[in-house]
């Protein structure tokens, strides 16, 4: 099922992507974990996207700390045959199939689907930053993604993600079993 219309092909390159998958509000009356897993399926039907790998689901407290439920985290690799504003207008749309409704920063939400990395691009556009700017200081964004690129590198800084594992050890996570 093609649910965005216009997305077209950018190049024959195909293009390494990372996304992270978040929730922390029930949406349509299932939990946020479910949310989830059915936001892997709504990928796999995206035109030009191909999943390849998915990682186990973690629980993470809210960053920054508030009064929020926790949060429900994963990573997906996939390989693009779109752009990355195509390929962020995806993600949008998703998210707001998924009732996702931007209000405030760092409010709860139904999704959150974040493009963490294109292949080794890095840009700095006022919609769509490459890599994602805090990516490396989030341990819910690493843990999964250790899950499916574990020899992965942060494209701008040249960090290994081993290297950046130590400095997000203190943030509260657990991999939830299935």
């Amino acid at each position: 099922m093609a649910f965005i219309s216009g997305l077209t092909k950018t190049s024959d390159k195909a293009e390494t992507v990372l996304i992270a998958i978040g929730a922390n509000l029930p949406y349509a009356g299932q939990a946020a974990r479910e949310t989830c897993q059915q936001v892997v399926a709504a990928l796999q039907d995206v035109p030009g996207l191909q999943i390849e790998a998915v990682s186990v689901w973690y629980e993470s407290a809210p960053v920054p700390p508030s009064g929020q439920p926790p949060y429900i985290n994963g990573m997906v690799r996939g390989i693009a045959r779109i752009g990355p504003d195509a390929l962020l207008q995806a993600l949008q749309t998703i998210e707001t199939r998924f009732g996702r409704e931007r209000s405030i920063p760092n409010a709860a939400r139904t999704l959150d689907l974040d493009l963490i990395t294109y292949g080794s691009l890095c840009q700095n556009d006022s919609h769509l930053i490459l890599p994602h700017p805090r990516a490396h200081e989030r341990a819910f964004v690493l843990l999964p993604l250790q899950d499916v690129a574990p020899e992965w590198v942060h494209p701008s800084s040249g960090k290994r993600l081993a290297d950046l594992l130590p400095d997000v050890a203190d943030q509260e996570i657990r991999r939830i079993q299935e």
